[in-house]
């Protein structure tokens, strides 16, 4: 039975020496893969150097196996798809170093894998040892992209199928007025505390500027911190004199999340022109240079403030599009702003704005307008007869014997029995259909009773 082969691995070749005990060839690191050999030019104590010389080997062999046209899953290794893709693909999206280091984990668990081992079973296993189902299920999501890429390159026979974690539920978390407000409080008023004491020192006052830019634009985190005060290569800047906010940084490619140029409402406009006055260069700096990450300053701020750990810094975005919604904005003015579809904006938010299903809450209202309506054209009367006190009270009056009309002018006798008793909130009706001048409304008119009465029961 043949031997297994190890692989490719390192292989140290001892110094070569002459007779007379001369070194003739140093000791060098070799790359052994069955029969074949390749030196990787490092010395002994260069360890690292032969380590990356292993890893531009491994991917170059990678990428050679993945274009020897089609062949069958079994045949086909997962670290040969990936290479693939992260050659073609990885390197044009917008984040290509994100991309690079979610490739890295999934080769960590999938890379001595053949590409016919991948089942339920398999992802399921690959969830369990990462730190949350949403890190597993976008990596998840980037081996889907290169299986599916790798197919359509004509390189694979077969569909294989990736499973993937539960999808979260959107967030459904904004902040109020109040909350807000305490928030930005709790980030601007924030004194540094060292051995215990109070300081003068405000080491979060760029947090409560990160807060005011995600409450007035709804701009996501990244864009906002990688945002400047002035044109910069390879950022978004504001212009503070047009008041425009250029979110995406010139020459990128536009993906699904889109940042499009938005104004700027006045009273944050005011805020940045001050800042850049004093020197400001970016929107949310420390020290001088822009901030990478708010996450763990702004937790703090939020625990400062008494909020709940589901304050996330994307929670602003959500509190934009929800306040948007709440002031009665056009959903598709509301949608450019924030950058995300109308669909998208009427299904995650769409119920806080005040016109959301009002036709269905009018309709109610339809059949006591046409009741109305109905007793006025035929008695006369005005169409108010119809009363919110009687729209409680859906069941027919009780028939009066021997009341006749009042006269104009005349209140109607009161039976102090009945569905209509004597109210002050009920107009005095007349026989003829007028409204009474009386300062007190006893009931409706008989006949008006009646047909209201007759009209209820017949609907």
């Amino acid at each position: 039975m043949p031997t297994r082969s190890k692989g490719a691995r390192l292989w140290l070749r001892r110094a070569r020496r002459d007779r007379r005990t001369r070194e003739t060839h140093n000791a060098v690191w070799i790359i052994r893969d069955g029969n074949h050999q390749e030196g990787t030019g490092c010395r002994k104590d260069d360890r690292a150097g032969a380590e990356r010389a292993l890893a531009e080997y491994l991917n170059r062999k990678h990428l050679e196996q993945a274009a020897q046209g089609t062949r069958d899953p079994s045949q086909v290794p997962i670290a040969d798809v990936l290479a693939l893709y992260g050659k073609v693909k990885a390197a044009a999206q917008s984040r290509p170093k994100e991309t690079a280091g979610r490739i890295g984990r999934l080769l960590e668990f999938f890379g001595d894998k053949m590409l016919s081992e991948i089942n339920g079973e398999l992802c399921r296993a690959y969830v369990a040892q990462r730190s949350t189902d949403a890190a597993a299920r976008r990596e998840l999501e980037d081996l889907r992209a290169a299986i599916n890429h790798h197919r359509r390159e004509g390189l694979c026979s077969q569909v294989v199928a990736i499973v993937l974690p539960e999808e979260r539920p959107p967030r459904e978390r904004w902040l109020t007025r109040r909350e807000a407000a305490a928030l930005l409080r709790a980030a601007w008023r924030y004194r540094e505390v060292q051995k215990g004491v109070k300081t003068e020192r405000r080491s979060r006052r760029h947090v409560a500027k990160f807060i005011l830019v995600g409450l007035y634009t709804g701009t996501r985190a990244g864009a906002i911190c990688g945002a400047a005060l002035q044109p910069t290569v390879g950022r978004g800047w504001i212009d503070v004199d047009r008041g425009v906010f250029y979110r995406r940084p010139p020459r990128q490619r536009e993906t699904s999340k889109r940042q499009p140029p938005v104004p700027l409402p006045t009273q944050l406009l005011a805020h940045l022109r001050r800042w850049k006055r004093s020197g400001q260069r970016f929107v949310v700096e420390w020290n001088g240079n822009p901030v990478k990450a708010i996450e763990k300053a702004f937790a703090n701020a939020v625990a400062d403030a008494s909020l709940g750990p589901d304050v996330t810094p994307h929670v602003l975005r959500h509190t934009a599009a929800t306040w948007l919604m709440q002031s009665g904005t056009n959903p598709w003015e509301a949608a450019g702003f924030l950058g995300m579809s109308v669909e998208m904006l009427l299904e995650r938010y769409g119920h806080h704005h005040p016109d959301h299903l009002s036709g269905a809450r009018k309709a109610f209202a339809k059949h006591r307008d046409a009741v109305a309506e109905a007793v006025a054209e035929k008695d006369g009367g005005s169409a108010k007869c119809w009363s919110e006190w009687q729209d409680l009270n859906l069941r027919p009056p009780r028939p009066e014997r021997g009341v006749r009309a009042s006269p104009p002018g005349r209140r109607a006798p009161a039976t102090g029995r009945g569905f209509f008793r004597r109210s002050r909130l009920q107009p005095t009706i007349s026989g003829n259909g007028k409204r009474s001048k009386s300062p007190q409304s006893p009931r409706l008119g008989p006949s008006c009773s009646r047909s209201v009465a007759s009209r209820l029961v017949a609907g």
